[in-house]
């Protein structure tokens, strides 16, 4: 994998300069990065992160990041959590390139079940050759969201989008929301 001016962006509200400097620091070896205070835009959450990452969520990814760069990075966002407490404190989206796009969405309220999520985003790697089957998909989906769900204790894909429709998974079908 190439990794000459690969653009991570992190955009932010709520979060300490120190909590961005330590992320900016594990990230900085293999990214570029350009990093962007935003204004509060969910007034359900203190705190606020959004990672794009310009690589496909993959094994060959966290082959590349390095497996301790990926758990230093996860140690930060649980500790994010620990500090805020629980409730609406901490919402992380994680946006990996590729096609489909992949995004986790990770605003659970309680401790535990943030920590449990932060641990089981690579697990899903397990996962997706299935998820991803496009016998299973509605066609020419562009981006697919996954949600931890504190029931059953995993990841699960909420919503995908193709160019035109906007769909979501209930039971184990695909329904158009719009």
């Amino acid at each position: 994998m190439n990794d000459v001016n690969l653009k991570i962006s992190l955009q932010y509200y709520g979060i300490s300069p120190w909590e961005i400097e330590v992320i900016y620091g594990y990230l900085n070896s293999k990214f570029v990065i350009i990093q962007e205070e935003i204004e509060v835009n969910d007034d359900d959450f203190v705190s606020f992160l959004n990672l794009d990452i310009p690589l496909a969520f993959n094994e060959e990814f966290f082959r590349w990041l390095e497996f301790k760069n990926w758990e230093k990075i996860k140690a930060v966002f649980k500790e994010m959590k620990r500090r805020r407490g629980s409730g609406n404190a901490l919402k992380i989206v994680i946006n990996f390139s590729g096609k489909p796009k992949i995004i986790f969405m990770l605003d659970v309220q309680d401790k535990l079940w943030f920590d449990n999520a932060i641990e089981k985003i690579d697990f899903v790697l397990e996962l997706l050759p299935y998820h991803l089957n496009p016998e299973k998909l509605p066609l020419d989906i562009v981006e697919i969201i996954y949600k931890f769900d504190p029931e059953s204790v995993r990841w699960r894909i909420n919503t995908a989008k193709s160019e035109n429709k906007k769909y979501m998974f209930r039971g184990d079908t695909w329904n158009i929301i719009n």
